[in-house]
């Protein structure tokens, strides 16, 4: 490919969001040539065009290059889309051992069993099974509850091994341990939003950076009318899951923090789901001033581009994995 482009150089190269882009980026860069990665949802001109075909695209892509109109994503490096491909495929595991556990529990179900979701992997829980559940199953549940454990047995220690590699990579990387002082944020989500988020220095204010999350209420104004509806689908929904997940264990942790006393008033209002979503916000603009200014949780300060102050805490971390 470097031979073909070899007779146009220089040049810049403008790619769309796709799976197969990164193998591009580390071929191309390193050859001095210009890469932008275009966000493909962005590109309203080309979804609209009356005319579609791959010679169209790339002359609509070059005459908006030149005009400055691409928009463009960050193309993440070879060692952050290594992380991410640990991170995912952790969650990968954990959501599969979770829907074999949900199989399990409609089995127990349609025979009027009730087992709490969070005791079945442990041992008092399987004898349980084989003492009252057994006898009450039929032959194919029997035969379903045992695939599902076998399976269940399988993926765990998969998983610790994965959770061990994960820590050990957050606890050398540069700034996973600054993250992880903040209460209810442990080697899996740190991490994740040092991957995620690194260089800080692409929002240039934490509201983009609560923006990006899919943090921030929909906002429709028309005619003197403000709406204010729900959090955005399109977002990056690993920030904002890791965010809006840390909120049960930061609350337990730090319960005298800024960002717990947002979620118990908001909670008292409007409910928990709101509540933790509004937590998570400001939970964002807290990683956005820690990144910024490299200040761990106990000190950061109050800022100009954080709406709610931040004041410090002076509770311990959570041990939590995630």
């Amino acid at each position: 490919m470097l031979a073909v482009l070899a007779p146009f150089r220089p040049l810049e190269v403008v790619v769309e969001t796709c799976p197969f882009w990164p193998w591009l980026y580390d071929l191309l860069v390193p050859a001095g040539i210009g890469f932008h990665l275009a966000h493909a949802k962005a590109l309203r001109a080309i979804a609209t065009a009356p005319q579609k075909s791959d010679a169209v695209d790339a002359r609509l892509l070059a005459r908006m290059l030149l005009s400055g109109l691409i928009p463009e994503a960050y193309p993440r490096s070879a060692d952050q889309r290594e992380l991410l491909r640990l991170l995912r495929h952790r969650t990968a595991l954990v959501r599969f051992r979770t829907r074999l556990a949900g199989r399990i529990h409609s089995q127990l179900h349609q025979q009027r069993l009730s087992l709490p979701r969070e005791k079945l992997l442990r041992r008092a829980t399987r004898a349980w099974l084989e003492a009252t559940a057994w006898p009450r199953l039929t032959v194919e549940q029997r035969a379903i509850v045992t695939t599902h454990v076998e399976l269940i047995d399988h993926l765990t220690p998969l998983i610790r091994a994965l959770e061990r590699r994960i820590a050990a990579a957050a606890a050398g990387d540069a700034t996973a341990p600054l993250l992880a002082t903040i209460p209810g944020i442990g080697p899996y989500r740190s991490l994740l939003l040092a991957a995620e988020l690194v260089p800080i220095s692409r929002f240039p204010r934490a509201e983009h950076l609560v923006s990006y999350a899919g943090l921030a209420p929909v906002t429709r104004s028309s005619g003197g009318h403000t709406h204010h509806g729900s959090i955005p689908p399109a977002a990056n929904r690993w920030v904002r899951g890791a965010l809006v997940s840390a909120i049960p264990s930061h609350v337990r942790y730090a319960p005298t923090s800024p960002v717990t006393v947002a979620y118990e008033q908001l909670k008292a209002r409007l409910g928990w789901r709101v509540a933790r979503v509004a937590a998570a916000r400001k939970l964002a603009r807290v990683v956005y001033v820690m990144l910024t200014r490299r200040t761990p949780w106990h000190g950061v300060p109050a800022a100009g581009d954080v709406r709610d102050e931040v004041q410090n805490s002076h509770v311990a971390p959570t041990t939590s994995f995630c």
